[in-house]
């Protein structure tokens, strides 16, 4: 068994894909329209399916928004460099909502920042 993808319900598919591919780095994996169901399928990630886990980006078009309730946490994200990812996000308007830094009763560094969703990312700073 291998964790395949994690579903997030989007309310502007398009600029979901921009702030995933564009401002995190993913690639669009597909797009899959569903006209019968009033969906469309989206999947973004770092490898390809086969090699990785990835997102599903789910936009059903009579649906703007999401009320994000209380059980998501996040997802987590490796990177090499929170500080200068943190920047980066800045750079491109993305938001940051916890600044890169030790994480309390540690030392690893985080951080977090939000889609425009509203979903939050956590920076891993990778270990040295």
């Amino acid at each position: 068994m291998r964790l395949l993808h994690t579903m997030l319900r989007v309310g502007d598919l398009d600029r979901s894909i921009a702030f995933y591919t564009d401002i995190l780095g993913m690639k669009l994996l597909r797009r899959d329209d569903y006209p019968d169901g009033k969906f469309t399928l989206a999947f973004v990630g770092y490898t390809d399916e086969r090699d990785g886990t990835v997102l599903e980006l789910t936009h059903n078009w009579d649906t703007p928004s999401y009320d994000l309730g209380s059980g998501f946490g996040h997802l987590a994200v490796e990177v090499e460099d929170a500080y200068a990812a943190c920047d980066k996000i800045k750079a491109q308007g993305g938001k940051v909502v916890r600044e890169a830094g030790p994480m309390k009763h540690g030392t690893t560094v985080i951080a977090f920042v939000e889609d425009p969703d509203g979903y939050k990312i956590e920076f891993i700073q990778k270990k040295k």
